[in-house]
């Protein structure tokens, strides 16, 4: 068998801690109007086969009511963060501020760690990259590119009111390339610090383990 993320044992906790959570996940949203909940999301529901569906990272997810199961399946937490976005959802208008992980609401310790570990890990992320080949992985996650003060600014639609932007700034002579992940300032009414984080990771890991190739680039 296949050693995941180091360790049997942490899988075995991941898979039960997932499975504590989506129950009552699910059951908050059981008694809901679906109607409510796609206005707020901004989601789309069809009354016909009693379905919502949702745009994240480039595919489009459709969850079947009342048992909330999703299709095509997709990464376990994945689907619990969307289930808790559905749920805490109130439909305020997506904020054009964007602020780092640690100015969220309670992010001040989870989010400034978040912040820190992962320009770590972006920069080894962009370890051999072209500009191009970059833009590349981020637009086939469905990322658009808007002016900024970075050299690049992309922005990851990962659920409809719910966009993560990466800035990144090459290297120079004089500086090492650099960039970090924002989020808009009304992220706080979508989804918790917890479920912000694990945003991030989800996202880090699309982007590291995204396979385009390009011959310029380092293998």
């Amino acid at each position: 068998m296949e050693k995941i993320n180091g360790s049997y044992k942490n899988v075995i906790q991941d898979n039960r801690a997932f499975r504590e959570m989506l129950i009552p996940a699910k059951e908050r949203l059981k008694y809901r109007p679906p109607e409510d909940i796609a206005k707020k999301s901004g989601s789309l529901f069809c009354k016909e086969n009693s379905v919502i569906a949702l745009q994240s990272l480039n595919q489009e997810v459709r969850i079947s009511l009342p048992e909330y199961n999703f299709y095509p399946r997709i990464e376990e937490w994945r689907q619990l963060v969307i289930l808790h976005y559905l749920d805490m959802a109130d439909g305020v208008e997506v904020s054009a501020q964007i602020i780092p992980f640690g100015e969220l609401k309670s992010g001040l310790i989870r989010g400034t760690k978040f912040d820190h570990d992962t320009e770590k890990e972006l920069r080894t992320f962009l370890k051999g990259k072209t500009p191009e080949r970059i833009r590349q992985i981020c637009g086939s996650l469905g990322a658009e590119f808007v002016d900024s003060n970075a050299d690049l600014c992309a922005v990851f639609p990962f659920l409809p009111n719910y966009p993560v932007w990466l800035k990144i700034w090459f290297a120079d002579e004089e500086f090492e390339a650099s960039d970090k992940f924002y989020l808009s300032k009304s992220a706080d009414h979508y989804l918790t610090i917890e479920d912000a984080v694990t945003v991030g990771e989800i996202l880090l890991a699309k982007l590291k383990k995204e396979p385009i190739k390009n011959g310029n680039d380092e293998e």
